[in-house]
């Protein structure tokens, strides 16, 4: 029996209009992303691996038999009223790149190749110190790091105009930066704003689309392991501008397998001594991740998920020493098409060893293009119900989720994370969340 339509939270405004979508990073991700959309649109494709567009949602107790679709749960925008746009360090259109990166067939390609040819990007804020395998010709000039962002503010509100929205989310897809800890400059909003005065080569491109997006009253989500919004500057200018932001790096293949293996080990408190994970991939961020800086920035983003399930200060006995490692090796070949090898040592009763061994053959973009859709359609729901600031309910996203408290780590756990996202659902569509205090509940 198809479940009724409830009335939304009181707190939801409604979506007047189209919704805008801004993406630094015209590249394989964007372009699958976009096309997929289209194709969606077009009834040539189902949009496999959208939670937002696929997933039931239970309301009440098992007894009522409420599930609807999360999509006819709340008030989403609607996939036909998606309008694109980005920034790329290149200028070709995203027909351009949807063919060079050969994440689709040539034959969806060729079917959606005149609505693709219409975006084209907006120049990008680039710079090799922070990118320094890649080389861009499409790039902005300015007299300081501040120009360069107004010039971004400039472009959201001229993609505003031109499509005529009202709203706009903008989520980073572009490539890894540089390794960066936060610094002096990044303690407050007045110490950030005068270091783009001043051209501090602490305030990196990233952190400089985030600031212009927040100005520009525009939910933020970080889709790479970039350092910026979680630096209390940018944290604190969302919450005094009103803006629901959520980061970073989307958590896609080998992360996502670990988010979910190493949780079974904990609630069947089985040890752990070692997990080497290794990937081969060739697309544009595997040849950016050759720079160990780079590369550095992903590590860390990938390393610290293990800690934060496992808690080895709690467990000492089964995950004290854990000898962890992460590889990256770009293997051009492959593409897009990533393979991934997990190797993990456990132990279990009195000690003895055994092993699990995880073979992962992926598609980086076609994981990657789901998230980004639910993303974009969550965060604007986020701003329409009042929400500012980390969105921790959002951490099913990401590899390395923002917490909104300070001092309190973000959970890392897929399945509880998956019943966070569900119960803000539930709260933001005015239903109570569900506890499981009951069999019933």
């Amino acid at each position: 029996m198809m479940a009724p339509t409830l009335k939304p939270h009181p707190k939801v405004a409604a979506g007047e209009g189209p919704l805008g979508i801004m993406l630094p990073g015209l590249g394989a991700v964007a372009t699958t992303f976009i096309a997929g959309v289209m194709a969606i649109r077009r009834n040539l494709a189902k949009p496999i691996g959208s939670l937002t567009q696929l997933q039931t949602i239970r309301l009440g107790a098992r007894s009522e038999n409420r599930s609807p679709r999360i999509r006819e749960f709340l008030p989403l925008a609607d996939l036909e009223d998606l309008r694109f746009a980005a920034w790329d360090l290149h200028g070709e259109n995203a027909l351009q790149v949807a063919r060079r990166s050969r994440v689709l067939e040539s034959s969806m390609i060729d079917t959606l190749a005149p609505a693709l040819e219409r975006i084209t990007p907006y120049k990008a804020v680039f710079s090799n110190e922070y990118v320094r395998m890649l080389k861009g010709d499409h790039v902005k000039q300015g007299t300081n790091k501040r120009e360069l962002a107004e010039a971004l503010r400039a472009d959201i509100r001229d993609f505003k105009q031109r499509e005529g929205l009202s709203r706009v989310v903008v989520l980073w897809t572009g490539s890894t930066e540089v390794f960066r800890k936060p610094s002096e400059v990044h303690r407050s909003v007045s110490a950030f704003e005068a270091a783009m005065d001043k051209s501090d080569p602490e305030i990196s491109p990233a952190m400089l689309y985030a600031w212009a997006a927040i100005k520009e009253g525009c939910p933020y989500a970080n889709g790479a392991p970039n350092l910026a919004l979680e630096t209390p500057a940018l944290t604190q200018l969302a919450i005094d501008e009103g803006v629901p932001i959520a980061g970073k790096d989307f958590k896609t293949g080998q992360t996502l397998i670990k988010t979910v293996l190493a949780p079974m080990l904990k609630i069947r408190m089985l040890g752990l001594t070692g997990w080497f994970s290794t990937n081969i991939l060739g697309n544009r961020d595997g040849e950016v991740l050759l720079d160990p800086d780079s590369f550095k920035t992903k590590e860390e983003s990938k390393l610290d998920v293990l800690k934060t399930i496992l808690q080895p200060d709690m467990y000492p006995d089964l995950y004290k020493d854990i000898h962890h490692m992460v590889r990256i090796n770009y293997y051009p070949p492959r593409g897009d098409a990533k393979e991934g090898w997990d190797n993990i040592d456990l132990f279990g009763w009195m000690g003895y060893p055994m092993q699990l061994k995880v073979n992962f053959l992926a598609r980086d973009s076609i994981l990657a293009a789901p998230l980004v859709l639910d993303l974009v359609l969550l965060l604007d729901l986020a701003r329409r119900s009042g929400l500012s600031g980390a969105q921790d309910w959002l951490s099913f996203y990401f590899k390395t989720p923002q917490s909104s408290q300070t001092g309190v780590p973000a959970e890392d756990d897929a399945f509880i994370q998956h019943r966070a996202l569900k119960n803000m659902m539930r709260w933001i569509g005015g239903e109570k969340p569900l506890t499981h205090m009951d069999f019933d509940s």
